[in-house]
């Protein structure tokens, strides 16, 4: 039987590490405090992120985040969420060399995307695949540093 993926390019055939788990949470002070005095993460940083309407905390874990995601605003997507689902799980984000390619080979694959092109992300260009396509999970990809898209959406190169 021969492999399915070797068609694929590799920004998508080969995927980096898991970059983060995602958690909605109604507090990052609140969740924060679990994640960091009962599980011993440590806390990397806490930024407003205005454009989405959210703020966000990164915790290290080997060489993965945990990402908590707090709501600023009662009417997006993730408060929302929060509202129907509860706390908990919300996305998984998965590291690629050139995301730009790896979303023209995921959609001519089928699969739904949320963005069709690079973003701006907290930590470098990103882009969302919707968990219709995903068997109900939503997925991120991010750019590994100082990959094709990172000036694209106004990232400096990288060091």
């Amino acid at each position: 039987m021969s492999d399915p993926t070797a068609t694929l390019p590799d920004a998508l055939r080969r995927l980096g590490k898991v970059h983060h788990v995602a958690l909605i949470v109604r507090s990052i002070e609140e969740a924060g405090r679990f994640w960091r005095e009962t599980l011993g993460l440590e806390l990397e940083s806490v930024m407003d992120i205005g454009s989405d309407r959210v703020r966000i905390a990164f915790l290290t874990v080997g060489e993965s985040k945990v990402e908590l995601v707090e709501p600023t605003d009662g009417t997006t997507g993730v408060a929302r969420f929060l509202a129907a689902k509860g706390e908990g799980f919300h996305h998984v984000c998965f590291e690629v060399s050139d995301l730009a390619q790896a979303l023209v080979a995921i959609g001519a694959q089928g699969v739904e995307l949320i963005d069709r092109e690079p973003r701006r992300g907290a930590e470098g260009p990103v882009a969302f695949l919707h968990p219709r396509s995903c068997h109900g999970v939503l997925v991120e990809l991010i750019e590994a540093p100082g990959g094709p898209a990172w000036s694209t959406v106004g990232f400096e190169p990288s060091s």
